[in-house]
């Protein structure tokens, strides 16, 4: 079972031991006050020679006090004596010299230190070290994925540009194949046995009509447009008629709502206005564009925008 299994407890395990180390720095280098050798207890006596005496000058001792009758020698032992009896008990209370105590405390208490120091040296270069080979690691799978995105690009690259190539290649064989078939029909049109071909209907056969254009995309009609158109303007005429493109398979009858300016020119143009029968987009489309190209006479007098119509009709049997 580990202990220090998180990043959290790790971090409180290496702040309790600062704070310790800290704790025995200060206890013992500024809480504990002993002296060595330690003081010593008791009272100190005034030297004298008798047992009262006045005065501020004290007289030095002499060689006379050497010999002092021995009464007087034994009063001045028992005065010393008294304080003696009083140091003793003292100094019976006082401990035995501890200094070496300390001295052990305070050596093992740096021991400590020193060891947490120490450990957490380690602990800091293990992270070092495991920090920089997670690095290492988070490098080469980043370069992995990186070589990994450019190989999947250029694969698509790759793939990309066959299929262009491909589509270009069967455009162009299309191409040459309807070419191919188109001048074979022209060749062998006249008895309708050429060995070429068009069209949509997936049979055999150079689809179209003999009055038709070659170049021409629409299979329908008669090789022409629908009829040249009811021009309605008031009382000014269409100078310009042009016919429209006739290339989708549809008939009926489309109406053209148009605006004239005083020039004669169409300025706008909606077609599948109310009249018309069929609404294919192909036939409207194509209504549009011939009714833009129209041209009406001139006419100073008539409205900025006159507005007018146009009729087509469009037939299959043309």
């Amino acid at each position: 079972m580990s202990y220090l299994d998180t990043p959290y407890k790790k971090k409180s395990a290496v702040l309790t031991s600062i704070i310790m180390g800290l704790m025995l720095y200060l206890i013992f280098n500024f809480g504990m006050k002993y002296f060595d050798p330690p003081e010593e207890y008791g009272i100190a006596v005034n030297f004298g020679t008798s047992d009262v005496g006045s005065g501020d000058i004290e007289s030095e001792p002499s060689s006379a006090s050497a010999s002092t009758p021995e009464e007087v020698v034994e009063e001045v032992e028992e005065v010393v004596q008294e304080p003696a009896e009083e140091v003793e008990p003292t100094q019976e209370a006082t401990p035995e010299p501890t200094a070496p105590t300390p001295t052990k405390a305070e050596d093992v208490a740096t021991q400590d230190n020193a060891e947490t120091i120490r450990i957490n040296k380690q602990k800091e270069a293990q992270r070092k070290v495991n920090e920089a080979k997670r690095k290492v690691k988070e490098a080469e799978r980043q370069a992995k994925l990186k070589a990994e995105r450019v190989k999947k690009q250029k694969k698509a690259a790759e793939a990309k540009k066959r299929a262009a190539e491909a589509k270009k290649k069967k455009e162009q064989s299309d191409k040459k194949k309807r070419l191919d078939n188109l001048m074979g029909g022209l060749n062998n049109g006249g008895n309708g046995k050429g060995k070429g071909g068009q069209g949509d209907d997936n049979k055999p056969g150079n689809k179209g009509n003999p009055n038709g254009d070659p170049n021409a995309s629409g299979y329908y009609g008669n090789g022409g447009g629908g009829s040249g158109g009811n021009y309605r303007l008031g009382n000014r005429k269409a100078v310009a008629k042009p016919k429209p493109t006739y290339d989708c398979n549809e008939q009926g009858k489309v109406v053209v709502s148009i605006s004239v300016n005083k020039s004669g020119r169409v300025i706008s143009a909606r077609a599948g206005v109310k009249g018309t029968t069929n609404s294919a987009l192909c036939l409207l489309k194509r209504a549009k564009e011939a009714a833009l190209k129209t041209k009406f006479n001139s006419d100073s007098k008539a409205p900025t925008k006159q507005v007018g119509s146009i009729i087509y009709n469009f037939s299959l049997s043309n």
